[in-house]
C-alpha cells in the first residue's frame, strides 16, 4: 500500500489526511474513497481541470502525463511544475504528498 498525505485545504480537507491506496488507483479515486471530496466535474474523463492537484512529494514516481492531460493542465488555475489532474494520475509504489489548490476555474461542482 502507498501512503498519500493530503495537506490541509480550508474547505475540502481542513485537518489534512493520510490515506492508504493500492498502486494503480487514481489519486482522485483514492481521495474520494476516503471521504476527501475532490471536485471532478467531468466524471474523471480528462475533460476539465476541477481535480487539479499539486504533487509536493513523490512526483517522479508517477507515470508521465499524457498529451490530453497536459492540454487540460494548461487551463488549470495556479499551474505549477508539479501539477497533475488527480483523475489521470495513478498511484505508484512511492508515498505521495498532495496539495489541493485553493481554487479551480470551474464554478460548478457535482455536489452543488
Amino acid at each position: 500500500m502507498t501512503k498519500i498525505t493530503f495537506l490541509p485545504h480550508e474547505e475540502i480537507c481542513p485537518e489534512g489526511a493520510i490515506v492508504e491506496a493500492e498502486p494503480g488507483i487514481s489519486i482522485c479515486d483514492a481521495a474520494l474513497k476516503n471521504g476527501i471530496e475532490i471536485e471532478h466535474a467531468c466524471e474523471k474523463s480528462c475533460a476539465c481541470t476541477t481535480c487539479h492537484v499539486y504533487v509536493r512529494e513523490g512526483f517522479d514516481s508517477l507515470a508521465e502525463s499524457t498529451e490530453d492531460e497536459d492540454d487540460f493542465l494548461d487551463k488549470a488555475w495556479g499551474l505549477e511544475p508539479d501539477s497533475r489532474l488527480s483523475c489521470q494520475t495513478l498511484v505508484a509504489d512511492e508515498d505521495l504528498v498532495i496539495e489541493i489548490p485553493k481554487y479551480t476555474i470551474n464554478m460548478v461542482s457535482e455536489n452543488h
